[in-house]
């Protein structure tokens, strides 16, 4: 465990502990105290990025569950070889991400983008005037790749399904919906939980599928933080701080609500 430990505390406590007093000390008055905070949040673009970071981060990853749900069901009910043919393409398309799921975007629906050109001659004005480098666009590339991330953490859950939960619902006759929203659904509960805060975190840290479509021309928190470590003018250290700060006890926060949820539904589950 020594090396682990080290590695741990090297570039993962003391990173934080640096960051955490940088995020302390006023970039004006050099002083320890909550300037940069506030500078924070009472600057416009800063709240907006706040905000749309939390937006497309929840969005996303509300309508990646929906759909990693569904994938994740066909799967584990489809024959050995199909599920094992699905699992390997969502192995492959989770890990395509950042930029290279970003140009492939650009080549299919920017400006320019195959699609795009194909919608125009057939005159489907949605797909015609989309714009990718939006907060729309923004958020049809996060939902794709939540979405294999999400169906492979269902997976497991999935497979503690019993063959028995059905017989026994069919004899009490009870119907399809009600053998999935009241035996299912609940008993994965604790699963969906876990997983729809691994998406809130995956998307709000996300940082270079964003950055290659959209720069700096769209607010989002991760690409504020950036920004402040690598300005063409000056590095504000002070206030990158800050708002990285912002962005950790908001993964916390979501983390433990999760926490709290996944806890008693589980408690629950087990009284009943």
């Amino acid at each position: 465990m020594l090396p682990f430990l080290a590695v741990v505390v090297c570039y993962e406590i003391l990173p934080l502990i640096q960051l955490f007093i940088s995020s302390l000390i006023g970039k004006e008055s050099g002083a320890i105290g909550l300037e940069n905070f506030i500078k924070v949040f009472t600057t416009p673009l800063y709240q907006m990025s706040i905000l749309n970071s939390v937006r497309i981060s929840l969005l996303s990853a509300l309508i990646g569950i929906v759909v990693a749900f569904l994938a994740a069901r066909f799967c584990h009910e489809a024959p050995a070889n199909v599920r094992n043919r699905f699992t390997m393409l969502l192995n492959m398309t989770s890990n395509f991400s950042g930029v290279p799921l970003a140009f492939a975007f650009m080549v299919l629906m920017g400006h320019t983008g195959v699609l795009t050109i194909l919608a125009q001659k057939a005159g489907i004005p949605f797909l015609a005037n989309f714009d990718l480098y939006s907060g729309a666009g923004l958020m049809i590339v996060y939902i794709y790749f939540q979405i294999p991330l999400a169906t492979l953490l269902l997976l497991p859950a999935f497979r503690g399904i019993q063959p028995q939960w059905k017989e026994a619902a069919s004899i009490l006759h009870a119907g399809s919906l009600d053998y999935w929203f009241r035996i299912v659904i609940p008993n994965l509960m604790p699963s969906i939980l876990g997983t729809l805060s691994v998406l809130f975190a995956n998307a709000l840290a996300a940082y270079a599928t964003a950055y290659a479509l959209v720069m700096n021309n769209y607010a989002l928190l991760a690409l504020q933080i950036t920004s402040k470590y690598k300005g063409d003018v000056q590095i504000d250290k002070a206030t990158g701080g800050a708002l990285a700060m912002v962005l950790i006890l908001l993964m916390v926060a979501a983390t433990l609500i999760n926490n709290y949820f996944t806890t008693r539904t589980a408690r629950g589950r087990n009284l009943v």
